[in-house]
């Protein structure tokens, strides 16, 4: 009997050395930092003009579907920072200083819809989720090089498509499904008849398309007629 208890003893002890609290209390409170920086409310995480200012993206709770994270310090977005929040909906990241975004830092966000990264500094894109319906990268540092040619032709609910204010020299691939287009104050020099239309079919039309600009552009819209048949509005740029 004796030796049964000792054996009974040795077991419970080994499951007490198994089982850390400490461990238990880190997973606990793993998301109390950033709540305690930021506004977290169901579902949302507010980390606007954080003082000190943020320079990375914080922790996420793990049911977070809506991060604003506006006029930070941020500087780079890794793979990591978004892999397990899958539920994201919309982020937020206006007015940083994000200069590098790696490639694969937004592709586990299934069911990601709304992606602002307005007044950053970034020189190129990576890859974007192809389920986005607003997209935002107004005033960055963006030339055609660092879009690729591919980079929204798989974004079949793409709404708008703001790119405004970068050093673009040519207008991209636009879904049929875009309805505003913002391109002001590019180095955009031309367009042909397959920017935004196609050549090869006479019928093909784009009524969803209810606002273009172009202005702010070196490009002569008028020596280009051809190209906007497909269209019920024409670009807003230089015609003369």
């Amino acid at each position: 009997e004796r030796e049964r208890e000792r054996e009974r003893k040795t077991e419970r002890e080994s499951e007490r050395e198994s089982f850390s609290p400490g461990e238990m209390h880190e997973d606990c409170v793993a998301d109390l930092p950033t709540c305690l920086l930021c506004v977290c409310l169901t579902g949302s995480v507010y980390c606007e003009e954080v003082l000190p200012l943020m320079m990375s993206v914080p922790t996420l709770p793990k049911e977070t579907a809506y991060l604003y994270a506006r006029f930070n310090m941020i500087e780079k977005i890794s793979n990591g920072d978004f892999a397990d929040i899958v539920t994201l909906k919309r982020i937020d990241l206006t007015g940083n200083q994000i200069s590098e975004i790696e490639d694969g830092a937004f592709s586990k966000l299934t069911l990601l819809e709304d992606l602002n990264l307005s007044e950053n500094r970034l020189v190129k894109l990576p890859m974007l989720p192809d389920k986005l319906t607003y997209f935002n990268a107004n005033n960055n540092h963006l030339k055609t090089s660092g879009v690729k040619a591919n980079a929204f032709k798989k974004m079949t609910k793409l709404r708008n498509l703001l790119l405004a204010d970068n050093r673009l020299e040519a207008v991209p691939f636009i879904p049929d499904s875009v309805r505003i287009v913002h391109l002001q104050n590019n180095n955009i020099t031309e367009v042909n008849v397959n920017t935004f239309c196609k050549s090869n079919d006479t019928y093909y039309l784009r009524p969803s398309l209810s606002e273009v600009r172009l202005d702010g552009n070196p490009v002569m819209l008028s020596k280009y007629h051809d190209s906007f048949t497909c269209m019920n509005v024409l670009p807003v740029g230089k015609y003369r």
